[in-house]
């Protein structure tokens, strides 16, 4: 699904993300509970598709775990904000954030 990055949905995530404190993050759904909205695919679609200039590490899956194919990149900036992590189960990233210490809500 294409998204045209001028819809006001597109524009109202980036504006989020763009708040979210260095350490902290929010879950995709997270993101959409705060427009009122419970479409965390497509706030996962406009982070994928516009977030590339955003703090886009800070968005992360439910289960505290990073965005799918960033993990390695993901980390550094987690390490360099101080963000609150766990020892992962999963052998591809061996972490997830800490989602009871690092969840901010605006």
């Amino acid at each position: 699904m294409r998204l045209n990055p001028a819809s006001p949905f597109v524009e109202a995530v980036l504006e989020i993300v763009e708040a979210i404190p260095p350490g902290r993050v929010m879950t995709y759904g997270d993101v959409a509970a705060t427009l009122g909205s419970r479409a965390a695919r497509v706030v996962g679609q406009t982070m994928a598709q516009f977030g590339a200039d955003a703090p886009w590490w800070r968005v992360i899956r439910a289960g505290g775990h990073p965005p799918i194919g960033h993990e390695a990149r993901a980390l550094v900036h987690y390490r360099a904000e101080k963000t609150p992590l766990k020892p992962g189960a999963e052998p591809e990233t061996g972490y997830r954030v800490d989602l009871s210490r690092a969840r901010w809500r605006p």
